[in-house]
């Protein structure tokens, strides 16, 4: 079965650079895109991810959240025909602030998808204010709501397919529950790597820092080994014809190479490789 993605851009974020790439300019802001990915053209239609609750719950990261009115998720739905309640499944990346934010306001016929580990890494405590209470309270609300959550074991198996043609896989890197979305296209294999990747130019096309070849750079904000982050994204790379990160545009890839780049769906017309950071501001 083919299906396309539709890049829904629900947000942006301002950050120190550093976060986004380990070492890269301290104390220099950056701005990110949030994005959303809707999957289309299967027998279900599938979100992935649904940003951050509100602007203001950024701060508690020291982040700026903007969001324009046309970003607002449900705006972002309605220019592709979709109201939140057609959407039969979300399925989470991860957990983290800017991810999981939305999902109360979907019904409880949309079943959230995450992996379980995710869950139980959420309520560790280990990365502290990134899994604000309001959003991993609602999933526990869900836990015990029939067919409101799903529950994946990624790393005892070897992917679950969500409907034919997508499938989640452990990610291996960023958190310890972080999942990969593999879906099936009309040219090829897409694949939803979260935030093991923020940064397609800085950590793969020219790796800030690396000096050996095919080397990429880590982002500066994982939960674990440097090892495992970097075979994280070889992992992503080498996982199909596509890259698709939360924070920054898809990529089209070649042999694990990036050859250029996305911006409205997946396939779709094919833009030069390059920085895609928004804005940049001083130290």
């Amino acid at each position: 079965m083919s299906l396309e993605i539709k890049i829904l851009d629900i947000g942006d974020i301002e950050l120190d650079s550093s976060f986004l790439v380990l070492a890269r300019d301290p104390g220099r802001i950056a701005r990110v895109p949030t994005l959303s990915y809707l999957i289309t053209g299967g027998s279900d239609l599938i979100l992935v991810d649904t940003g951050y609750r509100n602007v203001e719950i950024m701060e508690r990261l020291g982040m700026r959240g903007i969001q324009t009115r046309e970003q607002v998720l449900d705006n972002a739905l309605a220019r592709h025909g979709v109201k939140m309640g057609d959407i039969r499944y979300i399925l989470h990346t991860h957990l983290h602030i800017d991810h999981a934010g939305k999902d109360d306001l979907f019904p409880n016929t949309t079943t959230v998808a995450i992996n379980r580990r995710e869950l139980e890494y959420a309520v560790s405590g280990l990365m502290g204010a990134q899994y604000p209470p309001e959003d991993i309270k609602h999933l526990i609300d869900r836990l015990h709501t029939r067919n409101a959550l799903r529950l994946l074991d990624l790393e005892q198996s070897e992917g679950e397919e969500i409907i034919p043609g997508v499938v989640c896989i452990a990610a291996g890197a960023h958190t310890e529950g972080s999942m990969n979305v593999l879906v099936e296209t009309a040219q090829g294999t897409a694949c939803v790597c979260g935030d093991v990747v923020y940064d397609v130019y800085d950590q793969i096309v020219e790796p800030f820092l690396q000096v050996n070849e095919m080397e990429p750079a880590t982002t500066g904000n994982h939960g674990t080994t440097k090892r495992a982050e970097k075979a994280a994204i070889k992992k992503a790379l080498n996982s199909g014809s596509f890259l698709l990160p939360m924070h920054d545009f898809p990529a089209v890839i070649d042999r694990g190479r990036v050859i250029g780049r996305l911006h409205e769906t997946v396939p779709g017309p094919m833009a030069p490789v390059k920085n895609e950071n928004r804005n940049w501001f001083p130290a």
